[in-house]
């Protein structure tokens, strides 16, 4: 018995292999593309989770609340918690602090930087890593020793088998040589930790003011002991931190985080690797699974519209004693075959398509059936899910067909009520949720390309950034340095400054305005007379900072700077927070700015435009430049009429003779601000993949149902024709029937793709007007694909012989 529904089974389905073809393929298509999305979702929310022991490591994260200021989330947090954490908390088996920063070396005579982290005698009791060579018991002894990781070993030695070797690091009278104490395997990419090279940091040697709880400087990470409960510690920390000395803590919260929830926590400030995005995240899963249902609805509606083909099998089946239970299992047996075989051709597609997917979002995606990223179980339970969803209805539909309607003779005679209404409605639901892809990728390529052209308040073609030039810029032979950049032939302007464009790392100070009781928080931005020239920032009122007023220059102790008072410039947001109408009433106006413990008074001598140092989905920053060169750590330089690569030439010339020990770090702005949106550019393609694979799938199922609708009413075409319809009448009949489940699923799409379009958008500070024409092209691009789709069938029956026509069945 098995053996013969097996039979049928594999005939029914080779007989029609064009019709296995299209169900196959668009359920194929869905399935591939869910599988990439849920295998890069896993690996999104696996950062961390591989480390031992990791449900009970910890990041302590800060919640900062300056005043009239928005709230800060940061993973960095306070000196003073090293030890006063596990004093107050017994829970605490183990804590450790981590301080990102860069070193240097030296390669075949040329300068090197490395990204070097510090960390304490306890790191390796909190994160138990993988050691290529040595242990963790031996590793960091003394501060004279450093680990590295595999990847860096080979990058300095050539070799991975460096144990106890040499490293000579550092520049100046700091540079000294340290002796590798071990070796770590190379960390996976889905990890907040960066590590490369690991000193040993003495505790003792930090300085004074590094050690406030006002400082944040550092990771803190701590290990709970078996059964603690993290929530009845942030339920605590707030009294106890009352409790400590010194602590603000009307402004700065700690609080402790899983580190399995770092990556896509809210908090990213102060963040070692960049963190993930979950809007965007639930955002593709919920594509995802719109996408294969769409592949379901096509194979449901196909299998439904074949029914008439197979009325009169089910019918002889029936006559000779198969039970409609025979017959739905046999249904349900070819139905799961196809979700099988399509799952096979998903899994080919999966495999070809995951390193093209892994280079476009930047992320360490493999594929594998087994183990940690294994794709053997979900895709089993995808395909479970598929061919349950998938298989039911026309079983049971299928199963149902009378035998005396059936063997009467005409096929349309075998459609059971209502199947023509559900296989309209699948296809108003199909295209609903294609043209809601069509127009939300529309919007969000229109945004993505709006924010890398947007005018930042800056003019940022033609200049390089020179970064980690902190002893450049603050050195005594930085004015003959800027003299010789600015005679390179093409070099207009030269600029020393400490604003990183994009970064999470921002100096807030503390500025009381005119009234004795009006604080605000705003940033603090070193520079020197240039920047804002260099930059080609437009001044609104006022004037410039420079050197024909000593008050302009920040120097001296903050004793000194707060008895001397200094000139300061505000931009146009920083005047508005302070309450002045426009910036002409700004000038002259004297605030107070705190440095260091005290509160310096600062005169407005100038106003400035509004500029856009960071992404587009922030606030521009209400800031205060201020003309100290101790703050600045990277050069801007400005050209014109000069080819670029001869610019970088002879900058790399000038740093070199200047700055023989630290590398030259130059990049191109225009180069920068692209890097910034790679992340959105990445997600509006993968976007856009997905709404042109729903339209692919739309169009499969269109194309199926066209043909099968047109060979049902071949007798009819033909009796229109005898009676004189024309083939252009007789193919806008049949793409009108089309059409009309696509205007309707215009009208579910266009609300549904507005409210979620204008709900992203809301997150950009500065984005595009939510116009009708993305709705209107989707619509008439979807309504262009289901005519065009449609039309080859209709010519090709419109134009049969009558004759045929009438004689069919």
């Amino acid at each position: 018995m098995w053996r013969h529904t097996l039979i049928a089974m594999l005939r029914r389905l080779t007989a029609d292999r064009g019709y296995t073809a299209i169900t196959v393929g668009g359920l194929a298509l869905g399935l591939a593309g869910t599988l990439l999305i849920l295998r890069y979702v896993h690996y999104e929310r696996s950062y961390d989770r591989w480390i031992a022991d990791s449900g009970r490591i910890y990041q302590v994260q800060t919640t900062i609340r300056p005043p009239a200021m928005e709230v800060v989330r940061s993973q960095a947090s306070a000196f003073p918690l090293y030890d006063a954490l596990p004093a107050g908390f017994p829970q605490v088996e183990a804590i450790t602090s981590i301080a990102a920063g860069k070193t240097v070396t030296e390669q075949r005579g040329e300068p090197l930087f490395i990204d070097a982290q510090t960390v304490d005698p306890e790191f390796f009791k909190v994160f138990d890593l993988p050691f290529a060579q040595g242990s963790a018991a031996g590793a960091l002894p003394d501060t004279n020793s450093i680990v590295v990781t595999e990847s860096e070993a080979i990058r300095q030695f050539g070799t991975s088998r460096v144990l106890g070797k040499s490293l000579s690091l550092g520049a100046g009278e700091g540079k000294r040589d340290y002796r590798v104490s071990g070796v770590l395997k190379d960390l996976p990419r889905d990890t907040s930790l960066r590590l490369s090279l690991l000193y040993r940091r003495d505790l003792n040697q930090v300085p004074p003011a590094m050690r406030g709880w006002g400082t944040a400087d550092q990771q803190h990470y701590v290990k709970l002991r078996p059964g603690a409960n993290a929530a009845a510690i942030n339920a605590a920390i707030p009294a106890w931190e009352k409790r400590q000395p010194g602590t603000l803590a009307d402004i700065f919260q700690f609080s402790l985080v899983p580190i399995g929830d770092v990556h896509l926590g809210p908090a990213q400030d102060r963040a070692l690797v960049p963190g993930g995005d979950p809007r965007a995240l639930a955002t593709f899963i919920i594509v995802a699974f719109l996408t294969l249902g769409m592949a379901v609805m096509n194979f449901v509606n196909l299998t439904t519209a074949r029914a008439a083909h197979r009325a009169r099998e089910v019918a002889l089946r029936k006559v000779l004693g198969a039970t409609r239970g025979q017959l739905i299992l046999q249904f349900l047996g070819e139905n799961v075959m196809i979700c099988a075989a399509a799952m096979l051709v998903a899994l080919a597609m999966v495999e070809v398509a995951t390193p093209w997917l892994a280079h476009l979002l930047g992320a360490d995606l493999r594929f594998a059936y087994v183990g940690r990223d294994g794709m053997l179980l979900p895709a089993l339970a995808l395909l479970g899910g598929t061919a349950l969803a998938g298989s039911f209805y026309p079983a049971f539909h299928l199963s149902r067909f009378r035998p005396a309607s059936a063997l009467h003779g005409n096929r349309g005679s075998a459609e059971t009520p209502g199947s023509g209404r559900l296989r309209t409605g699948l296809v108003v639901v199909q295209f609903a949720i294609a043209i809601g892809l069509i127009a939300s990728t529309a919007i969000i390529w229109s945004q993505t390309r709006f924010v890398e052209r947007v005018d930042p308040g800056f003019r940022r073609d033609g200049v390089v950034r020179i970064g980690n030039a902190w002893r450049f810029t603050q050195g005594a032979e930085y004015d003959s340095a800027r003299a010789a950049m600015l005679a390179i032939p093409g070099v207009t302007g030269v600029g020393r400054t400490g604003i990183e464009l994009a970064s999470t790392e921002k100096t807030a100070r503390l500025v009381r305005g005119a009234g004795p009781s009006q604080y605000f928080t705003l940033f603090y931005y070193g520079v020197d007379a240039e920047f804002l020239q260099t930059m080609d920032v437009k001044l609104l009122a006022g004037r410039l900072l420079g050197d024909r007023f000593a008050a302009d220059r920040v120097s001296g102790t903050d004793a000194e700077i707060a008895a001397r008072g200094v000139n300061v410039l505000v931009n146009r947001a920083a005047a508005a927070k302070l309450g002045y109408r426009s910036p002409q009433a700004a000038v002259g106006e004297t605030i107070q700015v705190v440095y260091g413990a005290t509160m310096a008074p600062a005169t407005i001598a100038g106003v400035v435009a509004d500029s856009r140092f960071g992404t587009a989905r922030e606030a521009i920053d209400p800031a205060v430049y201020a003309y100290d060169p101790e703050k600045t750590n990277q050069v801007f330089v400005r050209y014109a009429a000069a080819y670029p690569g001869g610019i970088m030439a002879g900058l790399h010339k000038v740093w070199r003779r200047f700055e023989p020990e630290i590398p030259f770090e130059a990049r191109y702005v225009d180069d920068i601000v692209r890097e910034i949106y790679a992340a959105e550019r990445a997600r509006t393609l993968l976007f856009a993949g997905f709404s042109l694979l729903a339209i692919l799938i739309a169009c499969l199922g269109l194309y199926s149902l066209a043909a099968f609708t047109a060979e049902r009413r071949t007798k009819e075409i033909g009796i229109r024709k005898v009676f004189g319809a024309r083939v252009r009448d007789i193919v806008r009949l049949l793409a009108w029937q089309f059409s009309k489940p696509v205007v309707i699923a215009n009208l579910i799409a266009w609300p549904v793709a507005w409210w979620a379009m204008r709900d992203w958008l809301n997150t950009f500070d500065l984005r595009i007007a939510l116009t009708p024409g993305p709705f209107l092209l989707a619509g008439l691009l979807a309504l262009a694909v289901a005519v065009g789709t449609v039309a080859g069938h209709a010519i090709r029956v419109a134009r049969l012989n009558p004759i045929h026509a009438l004689r069919y069945e």
